[in-house]
């Protein structure tokens, strides 16, 4: 398995100085762009509208962004920064959602309404699939499948607890080695004990800055983890 967040456009992971650089290298003008994608792809796309990609004034709807990548000789993926959705991944990836609906075992309208909604309605072996199709990181899979919440409750009892009682849970919704896990869960713990003791003095009792250190780091519980699997 391999694993590495609808508005009418490409998305706010467009990266529109990508575009320009691309065309930059290919010494070739706004003007020229537009016409390659006039051309090849019959998108009916002025100069100005090119240049306003690149100024991040406006982004291309999926289409046109197929369309631009074959223009500057890229693929969708070069002109898109961090993907933020399951949308922007499969951009990326120059799928189409009829492609990724049968990679996954779904109708194209379950998958459509997954995209819009965000409501995973899949199977374990359909999240394997999803992750496959679109190289999803870990922490997009987890987001994606709806399991977020429930990994976060466990990674708070995991840094407030004997973290060694969680690993087998955390695994069954992690796709990772748990060893990685394990590993991931001691580093988590440590560092919540080390933020909640940093702000208490010497031998004092927990403290309400100890206890808001404490509560902003559980409120940011998965991002932590991320990083302990990380390190």
């Amino acid at each position: 398995m391999h694993y590495g967040t609808s508005r009418g456009q490409a998305g706010s992971s467009f990266d529109g100085s990508a575009a320009r650089r691309l065309r930059e290298g290919l010494r070739l003008s706004p003007e020229d762009v537009a016409y390659g994608m006039r051309a090849a792809y019959g998108m009916e796309i002025e100069a100005r509208t090119v240049a306003a990609w690149e100024a991040g004034i406006a982004a291309p709807d999926e289409q046109q962004l197929s369309a631009l990548a074959g223009a500057l000789w890229c693929s969708a993926a070069d002109l898109m920064g961090n993907p933020g959705t399951l949308r922007e991944y499969r951009l990326a990836r120059g799928a189409s959602p009829t492609d990724v609906a049968r990679e996954i075992g779904m109708t194209p309208q379950e998958y459509a309404r997954l995209e819009e909604t965000g409501d995973w309605a899949g199977d374990a072996r359909q999240a394997e699939a999803l992750a496959e199709v679109l190289r999803l990181p870990v922490p997009a899979l987890i987001e994606f499948t709806g399991y977020d919440e429930e990994l976060a409750q466990l990674l708070r009892k995991a840094a407030t607890t004997r973290w060694q009682a969680h690993v087998g849970a955390v695994c069954e919704l992690v796709p990772l080695p748990r060893e990685y896990v394990a590993e991931g869960l001691r580093a988590l713990h440590a560092a919540y004990q080390s933020t909640t003791a940093a702000s208490l003095g010497w031998g004092q009792p927990a403290s309400a800055s100890s206890r808001d250190a404490g509560l902003a780091f559980l409120e940011e519980i998965l991002a932590h983890f991320w990083q302990a699997i990380e390190g």
